[in-house]
């Protein structure tokens, strides 16, 4: 588990600036009586130990002369970062929605590890909530379903966690002058890394070259999408630090018979849903949306298998159009879908990927301009981000989890975020936004109700979800 920063993690801290607060959240919602806090917090520490870097803080190097790295918090204490609370009873979703605003709208504090976890008591129904937030530099979407899965259970009744034989022991906190010379130290090593993986690729040297051409195709690719701004749009902004939220819960399975109609994937048909219900949104604020196609950056998980369970990002990145001008839901997801086809064979995600592990070269002080510039910069108009997520049941403390809603940050300049992920045969659709700029955040997210209502009408996916089917033309809606 290396404790240097990677310098797409350091990115993360650099962008975190003025409103902008870079951390990924969630709201889960559970079944059942609300375990005691002292019992949450027990079985939380005990398996800590499967997920180190949650007891780690952050030590930054004097002079700014290296990127930061992980060290143990000798002061760690996790009854600071699991809090408790509790709704008006009885607490209905639009209460829970106003207080994960408020909770993902406080910055983490970097002086200690970077994550918050919420036991929310009070909803109507039996149930209970917890909101969580880590800071984007620890952890990003794939690796963070990996650390749910540590931490929750498949079973109502599981076996009890392993001990881990004996108490930890944080390690001495470096000084100043240590964490410098080690970066100093580092640096000068960089050149001999370098080298060995020069001739790690000369033993190979047809892949290399392969390898290297695509990369260059990929970085090009990136670049000429990078340099065509997005479209002025309501979403672009200044923003604060305050937040809105809200989510909308669907059926994936309605998803996959709409993709399996249209001959797509269901990265698609989100896309599309999204696309619809912003030009709606947009028209009903008297906006133009003719010809108007948003950029949407997508992060792309490029974590390979043997990588799962490790913390910190392993994402790159491409810009998929909303064609928010198409009112039509087929011609919009045929729109989408071909240009989403030719994105991966442009190598947009390969050429974000070259960049990120280039940057790891860069001067930190180099770094932190350029991912304040970056943020500065309209180079997309949203972020949407659809992750999968575990298909299986997941329990806590024998509670089983209902509801899986997730939380991009927003950074300098948009005002909106989506984040998408699927948890056992549900999608859930999780709508970020600064509190001032869109006053009328769940106006966009009934759009998004109607606009999946719509796809599934035409494309008569609820008759044919969860059964396969002859596949006929879907009947064509006027614009």
């Amino acid at each position: 588990m290396p404790s240097r920063l990677t310098a797409l993690d350091t990115s993360f801290l650099h962008l975190e600036d003025g409103g902008a607060h870079m951390h990924v959240a969630a709201v889960m919602t559970f079944d059942g009586t609300p375990p005691g806090y002292d019992e949450l917090v027990g079985a939380i520490e005990a398996r800590l130990h499967l997920v180190p870097r949650y007891r780690q803080r952050l030590a930054f190097v004097p002079l700014g002369q290296g990127r930061p790295r992980w060290v143990d918090d000798p002061h760690f204490n996790a009854r600071y970062h699991i809090r408790h609370t509790a709704l008006p009873s009885p607490g209905s979703h639009e209460e829970l929605k106003r207080l994960a605003a408020r909770v993902f709208g406080q910055r983490l504090d970097r002086g200690r590890p970077l994550w918050e976890l919420w036991l929310v008591e009070g909803l109507d129904g039996d149930r209970f909530a917890l909101l969580s937030k880590t800071h984007h530099a620890l952890v990003d979407g794939v690796s963070g379903v990996d650390i749910v899965s540590v931490l929750f259970d498949t079973d109502p009744d599981p076996a009890p966690t392993a001990p881990t034989g004996s108490p930890w022991l944080p390690r001495p906190v470096p000084t100043g002058t240590e964490l410098l010379a080690e970066a100093l130290l580092e640096r000068g090593t960089v050149p001999g890394e370098a080298l060995r993986g020069l001739r790690a690729l000369t033993r190979a040297p047809r892949q290399a070259t392969r390898n290297v051409a695509g990369g260059l195709a990929g970085i090009g690719a990136m670049a000429w999408a990078g340099l065509q701004p997005a479209p002025r749009s309501p979403l672009n902004v200044p923003i604060g630090p305050h937040r809105r939220y809200t989510w909308v819960d669907a059926d994936l399975r309605r998803f996959k018979a709409v993709k399996t109609q249209l001959h797509g994937t269901v990265n698609d048909v989100v896309l599309t849903a999204v696309a619809l219900a912003l030009g709606r949104w947009m028209r009903g604020r008297g906006e133009p949306t003719d010809g108007i196609t948003l950029k949407a950056m997508v992060p792309v998980s490029v974590r390979a298998t043997d990588e799962r369970g490790a913390l910190g990002n392993r994402v790159a990145a491409m810009w998929a159009p909303l064609p928010v001008g198409v009112a039509d839901p087929i011609a919009c997801f045929n729109e989408i879908h071909h240009a989403m086809a030719g994105l991966k064979e442009s190598g947009q995600a390969v050429g974000a990927e070259a960049l990120t592990q280039l940057a790891d070269f860069a001067p930190p002080t180099i770094m932190s301009q350029a991912a304040r510039l970056q943020a500065r910069q309209r180079y997309f108009n949203l972020v949407v981000t659809n992750v999968p997520g575990p298909q299986i049941e997941l329990f806590l403390l024998g509670r089983p989890l209902r509801g899986l809603y997730p939380v991009v940050p927003l950074a300098q300049r948009q005002a909106l975020g989506i984040a998408i992920m699927s948890y056992h045969g549900r999608l859930g659709f999780g709508l970020l936004a600064d509190f001032d700029a869109l006053p009328d955040l769940d106006d966009i997210a009934g759009h998004l109700e109607r606009a999946i209502d719509d796809l599934a009408r035409i494309t008569h996916a609820d008759d044919r979800a969860g059964r396969t089917g002859s596949r006929t033309a879907p009947t064509r809606v006027p614009s």
